[in-house]
């Protein structure tokens, strides 16, 4: 098997059909329209201009121009504008996909999980009142020690230091000893 096909298969397998039908039911319910039902989710997605409509829902205004013609370049030009309105959004640059996955369809499950990332990022805008993608993100829970309670912990052993009441492996002698021969 050629490394190329290899990775192909690697790809393919990280792929999750049912977090990408989550992430196109969320899609469809934000854009309030349904995807054809003969294209593929990664072809809908492919030109970037239904990724652009989702996050201008979302943040009315964050990309101004979808190109919905051209050549392939202004069609990318969608997802490059799209992946910097979804920056702005709060989205981390860890969780965005490569341009050419989506383009060239190699790597959805990169897609999927950038849209899982926008759907997270949602939870933090208030504004929002529409629909959300994946768990609610947890808040900072800060908490202020006096000097007395850090010094309170100072004398405690925790139990991740672990505890054996006294227990030791002296005397436990189970089968045949061991036997180091030196020289042979």
């Amino acid at each position: 098997m050629s490394l190329e096909r290899q990775v192909q298969a690697k790809l393919a397998a990280k792929r999750n059909p049912a977090l990408d039908a989550e992430a196109q039911q969320w899609i469809e319910s934000i854009l309030g329209a349904k995807f054809p039902p003969n294209q593929a989710y990664e072809d809908v997605l492919r030109d970037g201009t239904v990724l652009c409509q989702l996050i201008n829902k979302l943040a009315p205004g964050s990309v101004p121009k979808i190109n919905t013609s051209g050549g392939q370049f202004k069609l990318m030009e969608n997802i490059t504008n799209f992946q910097k309105a979804i920056l702005n959004y709060g989205v981390p640059d860890n969780d965005l996909f490569q341009t050419v996955d989506l383009w060239e369809k190699k790597d959805i499950s990169g897609v999927t999980n950038t849209i899982f990332a926008i759907g997270r990022a949602a939870w933090k805008h208030p504004e929002w009142p529409g629909p959300h993608l994946g768990p609610k993100p947890a808040d900072e829970n800060k908490r202020d020690f006096t000097e007395e309670q850090l010094r309170a912990g100072e004398g405690m052993i925790g139990l991740q230091a672990g505890q054996n009441k006294g227990a030791t492996q002296a005397g436990q002698n189970m089968g045949a000893g061991r036997k180091i021969i030196i020289g042979k």
